[in-house]
């Protein structure tokens, strides 16, 4: 072989047993650190995010470079498409004001909470789920998944986050479901200003759209659930034991939303936030 190749044998000993250089040890630990993070994140992370945890632990290694390592490695994010879907609104008064006009970036925590529901496709049926949003630091901070549409599970996520949080917001933003105009809702925000998306305007409620479509891409769709029991646990998994705590957000500085959360008390219990 080392004949038809043109190869030396005492060339290919020496190639055989040269130690590797310095560059390609350093490929390899940082291949090891990608893979890491990447398995860590439950193969969720793509190249920004890799890219950004690196740079956090002192690798200066250029987002193009990572994609190529991630290529080589055979990985990638991994997200599926949600379904899609259309919906009818009913027409509602212009009474139902949009308070919130797109100002998605509250000063401080609870000020302004977003609401909506999604559906969850299961072989038994369509589960719903019901989550409210923190717009400060895109958290979420209580959820409800309800074999129905019934508002009383709209009503639940809602007294959750009160109790968790111990607090009730300036604002609170939603569609105009009928669950949201529904005398129910409306006791169960009182004393907080309600604001509704106009009707066809899904972008007014941008921030817990975009993460109803998250949840379906890079973690439910990855599953053939079978029944609400199995979704349940499914969405505990990635909301309390990831997303909360552990995903980064680019609108967070790249911290999770509990660290962001943290790193606000922490710069207002130093005087450094007004």
């Amino acid at each position: 072989m080392l004949k038809i190749l043109g190869v030396s044998k005492s060339g290919y000993y020496a190639w055989l047993n040269r130690e590797p250089s310095r560059q390609s040890r350093r490929k390899e630990t940082v291949k090891a650190e990608i893979l890491g993070i990447y398995y860590d994140s439950d193969c969720i992370y793509g190249a920004p995010k890799i890219t950004r945890i690196l740079h956090s632990k002192g690798f200066q290694t250029a987002e193009r470079t990572v994609t190529r390592y991630m290529h080589e490695l055979g990985i990638r994010a991994c997200w599926t498409s949600p379904y899609a879907v259309t919906t009818v609104s009913r027409d509602f008064s212009d009474e139902l004001r949009n308070v919130l006009n797109r100002n998605f970036s509250p000063s401080e925590p609870n000020a302004v909470w977003c609401t909506d529901i999604t559906y969850i496709y299961t072989e038994k049926g369509f589960v719903y789920l019901s989550c409210v949003m923190d717009l400060f630091s895109r958290k979420i901070i209580a959820w409800e998944l309800a074999p129905t549409l019934e508002t009383r599970y709209v009503v639940a996520a809602i007294n959750k986050a009160i109790l968790i949080t111990g607090k009730r917001p300036q604002v609170i933003h939603t569609d105009r479901g009928v669950q949201y105009t529904s005398a129910e809702y409306y006791e169960a925000v009182s004393g907080i200003v309600r604001s509704y998306s106009p009707k066809g305007s899904p972008w007014d409620n941008a921030c817990i759209e975009s993460f109803h479509a998250l949840i379906k891409r890079e973690w439910l769709n990855r599953f053939k659930i079978h029944d609400i029991y199995q979704a349940h646990n499914l969405v505990f998994q990635y909301i309390n034991t990831f997303y909360n705590t552990r995903r980064i957000h680019s609108y967070c500085g790249y911290l999770s939303p509990e660290a962001y959360e943290k790193m606000f008390y922490a710069l207002n219990a130093s005087g450094r936030v007004a």
